[in-house]
């Protein structure tokens, strides 16, 4: 197997475990050490010059919207009675059928759409292939530094730049957004502060963009208290996340092995790597596809709060999935 990392050049390249990490403690991880890698600087990546569109007979949801609807209602049962301030409910889409599917075009298409992200692709499996990439950071290790930056919060993106400056700026002032991404910083904050011996929180959040929306980030960095302290051991104290469970996160992450009818695999988990020194980043795989020659299985999550719906949480995930096949290069109209 041979790995390329997006990073700066390394004149004394050390092995390195790398692969994905899925949501639930009793899914097997996928983690190999490569027989070699290659480091590479970072660029823009161009586009796909003769893009195929895979084609595919139909489309499967799991769970059905009615499962969906009901676990929602279950969720807010549970809100209601005080035990929660949010949990986050995913489910699936699959094209079955599917011709055309080749991974490396599909990767390509979504660095190309979303450069600013973290992109990745895993072999998994029974032929499948994780493709993905977001703009979240779970966690860092370089030396005796150790950098996150929770994302939180977020607003629609625009063609027009004036709109599109004013979503981002409405957002840097929403007392909603402001208060959930304050939940999720204690957290992270919360889950590296035994493993450090100083941390350093960004005083205000910061616009964090990528290709459809705005976030809220925070940068998070500490001092390791020991060198034996790897990044694997930062992102045990740090996974799930609130992002990508709920808060209380254990209470949040029971409720959800409770009622979601969907196995997430590796959605809502991590990918990255970490080499012999403990260096090493984790980034969590929200925006990604499970890959097979003949089908293509994407995910979409919601936050459900005090004064969600059951039909505001189902089309709320349901306008994710457009966005995602696009990023892959798949149109639905066509």
């Amino acid at each position: 197997m041979r790995t390329t990392l997006d990073r700066v050049a390394d004149d004394h390249p050390r092995p390195i475990l790398v692969g994905a990490i899925p949501f639930r403690a009793d899914v097997p991880a996928r983690l190999t050490v490569p027989s070699a890698v290659q480091w590479t600087r970072s660029g823009s990546v161009s586009p796909v010059t003769r893009p195929v569109t895979p084609s595919f007979s139909n489309i499967d949801q799991i769970p059905s919207p009615h499962e969906y609807k009901q676990a929602v209602t279950a969720a807010l049962e549970e809100l209601r009675s005080g035990h929660l301030e949010k949990v986050m409910l995913a489910r699936s889409v699959r094209l079955n059928n599917v011709i055309g599917a080749d991974p490396g075009t599909l990767l390509r298409h979504f660095a190309h759409n979303d450069p600013d992200a973290y992109v990745f692709a895993v072999d998994l499996p029974a032929g499948r292939v994780l493709i993905g990439g977001g703009p979240e950071l779970l966690v860092r290790r370089s030396g005796a530094v150790v950098s996150a930056r929770p994302l939180a919060g977020w607003a629609p993106r625009y063609s027009d730049p004036v709109r599109d400056t004013e979503s981002g700026q409405a957002l840097l002032v929403s007392h909603k957004d402001l208060r959930e991404h304050a939940g999720v910083v204690d957290a992270v904050a919360g889950g590296l502060s035994p493993y450090c011996a100083e941390l350093t929180i960004q005083d205000r959040p910061a616009l964090v963009k990528t290709a459809t929306r705005w976030h809220l980030g925070t940068q998070i960095t500490g001092r390791l208290a020991s060198p034996e302290i790897s990044s694997l051991h930062l992102f045990a104290a740090l996974h799930p996340s609130p992002t990508v469970c709920g808060t209380p996160t254990m209470e949040a992450h029971a409720l959800i092995g409770r009622i979601e009818k969907l196995n997430r695999g590796f959605y809502s988990g991590a990918v990255g790597w970490c080499d012999v020194s403990g260096d090493g980043e984790w980034a969590i795989t929200f925006r990604c596809a499970e890959v097979t020659p003949s089908a293509i299985r994407i995910y979409a999550g919601a936050d459900v709060v005090a004064d969600s719906t059951p039909d505001g949480e189902l089309a709320e995930t349901s306008a994710k999935f457009p966005t995602m096949l696009h990023a892959l290069g798949i149109d639905l109209n066509k």
